[in-house]
């Protein structure tokens, strides 16, 4: 039996449910990313007294969800932590996130969730695998506006078998393209994967996510082995169409390395060879 665990191959792998929303499979541990699980035609609260009304359907919904190890919450706003995911998600269940949505969630009851300031990182371990997660830089608006919205924070996912790594993905949050992201592949190159928020969201004509020109120019920073576009169509608020990135990267000879997953797919991920594995 032990012999079979051993040689047993790892996976990771995204599901795509919509919004920032994924299941992300990576080795023995299962995260969600951003909660959404409202439908079509019901609003998001964005704060302020502005709400957005959504257009798509989940791919799935709460109670269809696998079992998970964390949630992964790149910023407190309607669209990516919902009254869905409010009433629905287990009270114990751990939520990596900023500071300041540590203790929003808390005060509703989510004693589990775990603020990270930007660079420090929290691991899981189970068996001979850990699971890092670190926070790195994010900014939702910008200059002075970025003061009265949520703050917000990318992540990095080492998953790591016997003192190797053997995938590393970045998720990046509702973040616009700022001269501070040079620094995520300073401190960690070699990204396998990214899942890139995009849609270009304005309000009131203030862009506060990356747009197509914006989604470009960080996958021509960070430069992944694989791009995985979201956060792009669900909202009006949501701006800049996905095919405005993908005619974006093509241009900048990058669209072999961009993968689109329609909602409820699942695309698998590329790993590192155990025995080729970064220590």
């Amino acid at each position: 039996m032990v012999r079979a665990l051993e040689s047993r191959p790892l996976r990771a792998a995204v599901t795509f449910i919509g919004t920032a929303t994924t299941v992300l499979t990576l080795g023995d541990f299962t995260l969600l990313t951003d909660p959404n699980f409202l439908h079509a035609g019901q609003r998001a609260y964005l704060g302020y007294g502005l709400w957005s009304r959504r257009r798509t359907d989940p791919a799935l919904a709460i109670a269809d969800l696998p079992q998970l190890d964390a949630v992964l919450l790149s910023h407190l706003h309607g669209d990516h932590f919902d009254r869905v995911a409010r009433r629905g998600l287990a009270k114990t269940l751990p939520i990596v996130t900023t500071r300041q949505a540590q203790e929003k969630l808390r005060r509703w009851g989510f004693q589990a969730a775990l603020g990270l300031p930007t660079w420090h990182s929290h691991e899981f371990a189970r068996g001979n695998q850990r699971l890092r997660l670190t926070a790195v830089p994010g900014r939702h608006g910008p200059g002075p506006l970025n003061h009265l919205l949520p703050d917000v924070m990318g992540t990095i996912a080492d998953l790591d078998q016997d003192g190797r790594r053997r995938i590393r993905i970045y998720i990046t949050g509702d973040t616009l393209y700022r001269p501070m992201l040079t620094d995520i592949p300073h401190r960690f190159p070699d990204i396998d994967a990214m899942l890139i928020h995009l849609g270009g969201t304005r309000i009131l004509g203030v862009l506060l996510t990356m747009d197509a020109r914006q989604g470009a120019r960080l996958t021509q920073l960070v430069r992944p082995g694989l791009t995985v576009p979201i956060h792009y169509d669900d909202y009006p608020v949501f701006r800049s169409p996905l095919r405005d990135f993908l005619r974006a990267v093509n241009e900048h000879g990058m669209a072999r390395q961009v993968r689109v997953v329609g909602r409820g797919e699942t695309l698998e991920l590329p790993t590192r060879p155990a025995s080729s594995a970064a220590p």
